[in-house]
């Protein structure tokens, strides 16, 4: 998955709580979703570097 990606599947679940905004559930997606997109560029490079290693890992 892309870094996109990822903040997409953090919304769609941060939206299924969005009714109870005291949800301690919700709190945490949203705090997550804002702090990721105001991070985006760091986000990236962690999701690229993740991969890398992952897929470094898987070859050994």
């Amino acid at each position: 998955m892309t870094a996109d990606q990822l903040l997409a599947r953090l919304y769609a679940l941060r939206k299924d709580y969005a009714d109870d905004p005291e949800d301690e559930t919700y709190q945490a997606l949203h705090a997550a979703f804002m702090f990721i997109s105001y991070n985006m560029s760091a986000f990236k490079t962690y999701v690229e570097e993740s991969k890398k290693k992952s897929k470094d890992d898987s070859e050994d």
